[in-house]
């Protein structure tokens, strides 16, 4: 752009329409909160006219508003690819109504017209049964981000950003959002944003001063204070203050140009050199102080509106039962000066619209918000040649370490869309094998001397020791149309299962959206399993995300059990290659005997059971007097050792085995579409054997699969909330999920009385088990000694 191009961004006349935008955004927003008819005032208001009980948040608006028109300024003038995050929990006017200034709004709801017609079915929709929310839900144009649980803004921004060399994440955090743990977090996010390959965040922090009922702690600091914090966490701190809008106005595009400039400045220099050479910049981050309900009521009943927590919702009692003072929104409507915004047929003014970025420079409807700017499928290779060759029981192996020779062979066949994120635990988890072909990104200080896999470029982020951030990540990456995995340890993806939850309501609302493009799934690996913790003992034990998830709409929920490394290997090629869907894959990262083989662990996934014939007693075509069924690694072995335990006492007993891989496949098909017949859940678990089922969660979830099938005579052995720092075996005596207590039961349910001897034996075993690990401090030499034969 030449010099005076620039100057025109600048000038009183371009700043009048960025205005006049404004201004618009905000009589739409007033207008959505309370009106259902007559949306701009063409006769006096009636009962007819309001809605019953207007819903919403005002505070947040104007000032979201006001910044958002200035974006398109900059848009404009830069010719930048900038999207909108929308932090602040409840403005869902904010991206409603400058989609519909745009256009955005009704191309993709032709119903919603650009005149006084749709103008009115926008604002009845609003917060109204049958209509859209009031936050950036799947359903508002240009929102990867509801905001509805806050705390997520920076990390969704960063994930999105990655890989995004020329996408700048305008990113608006509320002072509230600011006070959550993930977002207070979220400001560490520089350290892995790699200024040559990646793309940029703007944080506009805004400040106005009020949560719901208190004011904010940051907005309370002075600029003193707040330059210090940002400053020591690496940021480059812009400032702008006021309630004047001809004075805000151009001191708005100068500081908002100041940071658009020094963003630029930083992505030039670094793209000079290698990334691999890039060093962390001092990213620019904007602090906008404007009053919470801005440009509204100024006070109410004589206490104050504008400034503070009562500006928060709906900020003044006029409904369709309470008219009395209705005048007070009629003033507020017009102070906005509405005939100058809109036509005589309510169709917005061309003179404001033409400050629309065009196409898809609209940050409504930028491809980055709607499945990604060109996304690429996965590129998997063949999991079977990474399969191990195994004779059941002989072989020992770990599975996250194998796994990670088939992560490293993603790695290398998807260099610019496929990640690994997870809390510092990437080691941990065995997945060593990655780090032969990338590196940690990291930009912080490095020591040469010390940091091990730590690089300014690296397809693995898990430097922060957050599962909020790096799962967040994830969600920013897959929602942009990428690919990847979280790990962490099984009992702290609870810290994020709110997280998950906000994603599983995401992808189910946006399936309703047919403009919506598809997501890649959102991979959750859990390892650091609840029957293995070792030195961590009960506080590392809690595989309730099992639960939690199984509760949601089953259509976009999979909840994996593999039991080694070829069941793990076959699970994570067909996760990492689906869509639409949360993967929960839950394995382990310890030595263990491997059973299944490659061409076993592919039916496993495909049907998500299977009867194990070389594990089994009966004949095929023969009925079994007992089934044994196990879901998960330790319960797999557990469920073996006790049919080995089994055949030794009684060499004549008919036992089935069968191991589950995909879990809620058990479900009944009036719960889960992919659920099994009565007739085949009957074929593999009879209709009135006893079943001794042995499951790596809470017993519940398996007692809920068996509540509406023939067969009831299912004895489960879960986790049952009990735990130590004490031996690996011994974990699984606390919950009785372990070999003596299965085939105690089951040799109880087949013989009752008679097996009376032997259960004794199991008993007195389990005591001796209790006194020796006390004494020795390891598990006694039937357990550690057991080999499958």
């Amino acid at each position: 752009m030449d010099n005076k191009q620039m100057l025109d961004f600048s000038s009183e006349a371009y700043l009048s329409k960025v205005d006049a935008w404004w201004r618009t955004a905000n009589y739409i927003a007033v207008a959505q909160m309370y009106l259902k008819n007559n949306p701009l005032l063409k006769h006096e208001i009636q009962k007819e006219d309001l809605k019953k009980h207007p819903i919403g948040h005002w505070g947040t608006i104007s000032g979201q508003n006001f910044i958002y028109a200035h974006l398109n300024r900059v848009i404009n003038k830069y010719d930048l690819n900038m999207f909108y995050i929308e932090g602040p929990g409840h403005g869902g006017q904010v991206m409603v109504a400058n989609a519909y200034i745009d256009g955005t709004y009704t191309e993709l709801y032709p119903e919603i017209t650009q005149d006084e017609a749709g103008f009115k079915q926008l604002c009845k929709i609003f917060s109204f049964p049958g209509g859209i929310a009031s936050h950036a839900a799947p359903e508002t144009p240009g929102s990867i981000h509801e905001g509805g649980e806050l705390g997520y803004a920076l990390s969704h921004a960063t994930g999105a950003i990655l890989d995004n060399p020329d996408v700048i994440a305008a990113t608006v955090i509320g002072d509230g959002e600011a006070e959550t743990g993930p977002l207070a977090a979220g400001w560490f996010s520089n350290t892995f944003i790699n200024p040559v390959n990646d793309g940029a965040i703007l944080p506009i922090l805004y400040l106005n001063g009020g949560k719901i009922s208190n004011p904010t702690i940051l907005e309370r600091k002075s600029d003193f204070e707040l330059t210090q914090y940002f400053e020591g966490l690496g940021w480059d701190p812009i400032f702008v203050e006021g309630t004047d809008a001809a004075v805000l106005h151009p001191l708005m595009a100068s500081k908002l140009d100041h940071a658009i400039d020094r963003i630029k400045e930083i992505q030039a220099e670094a793209r000079q050199g290698k990334a691999e050479d890039a060093e962390m910049p001092h990213w620019p981050v904007l602090i906008v102080r404007t009053p919470k309900g801005w440009t509204g009521p100024k006070s109410w009943d004589n206490a104050p509106i504008e400034g503070g927590f009562r500006a928060h919702q709906v900020p003044i009692p006029v409904d369709a039962d309470h008219m009395a003072e209705v005048d007070a929104l009629i003033d507020w409507l017009k102070s906005y000066r509405p005939d100058e915004l809109f036509d005589e047929n309510g169709t917005i003014r061309d003179e404001i619209r033409t400050l629309s970025p065009k196409g898809n420079q609209r940050m409504s409807s930028n491809p980055i918000t709607n499945g990604g700017i060109d996304p690429k499928p996965l590129v998997i290779p063949d999991w079977q040649s990474y399969a191990l060759s195994i004779k059941p029981g002989q072989t020992v192996a770990q599975d996250m370490i194998e796994f990670g020779r088939f992560a490293k062979a993603l790695i290398v066949a998807n260099p610019e869309n496929f990640r690994i994120f997870g809390p510092d635990e990437t080691k941990s988890n065995r997945l060593n094998a990655i780090f032969d072909v990338t590196n940690r990104q990291w930009l912080g200080t490095k020591r040469e001397d010390y940091d091990e896999w730590i690089s300014p470029v690296g397809r693995v982020i898990d430097g922060q020791l957050s599962e909020h951030q790096c799962e967040g990540f994830l969600e920013g990456y897959v929602l942009t149309g990428r690919h990847g995995f979280f790990a962490s340890y099984e009992a702290f993806l609870r810290v994020v299962d709110s997280m998950i939850t906000q994603h599983f309501k995401w992808l189910r609302k946006a399936k309703e959206q047919p403009w919506r493009h598809h997501y890649p799934s959102l991979n959750l690996l859990a390892t650091s399993t609840v029957f293995q913790q070792d030195h961590n003992g009960y506080t590392h034990q809690d595989p309730g995300l099992l639960t939690h998830l199984s509760e949601k709409k089953p259509e976009f929920i999979r909840e994996y059990l593999p039991a080694d490394t070829n069941t793990v290997l076959a699970v994570m090629a067909e996760a990492l290659g689906s869509e639409e869907l949360i993967n929960l894959i839950v394995c382990s990262k310890q030595p263990r005997p491997q059973f299944y083989s490659a061409i076993e662990a592919e039916i496993l996934v495909k049907e998500g059971l299977k009867i194990i014939d070389w594990a089994s007693t009966n004949a095929e075509d023969e009925a079994p007097d007992l089934v044994i069924a196990a879901a998960g690694t330790e319960p797999n072995l557990e469920a073996l050792a006790a049919i080995t335990l089994l055949k030794a006492e009684k060499p004549e007993l008919k036992i089935r085995f069968i191991n589950v891989v995909d879990l809620l496949k058990l479900r009944h098909p009036s719960v889960d579409p992919r659920g099994l017949s009565d007739e085949q859940f009957d074929a593999y678990f009879t209709t009135d054997k006893p079943i001794v089922f042995a499951f790596h969660g809470y017993e519940g979830l398996i007692r809920d699969i068996f509540f509406d099938r023939h067969n009831q005579n299912v004895l489960i052995h879960g986790y049952r909330e009990n735990g130590d720092i004490t031996t690996p075996f011994d974990m699984r005596v606390f919950s009785e999920m372990d070999r003596f207590h299965l085939a105690q039961d089951g040799a109880n349910a087949v013989y009752g009385k008679e097996a009376a001897p032997f259960s004794q034996k199991m008993t007195d075993t389990i005591n001796f088990h209790h006194s020796y690990i006390r004494e020795h401090g390891e598990d006694i030499p039937e357990v550690e000694n057991w080999i499958w034969s």
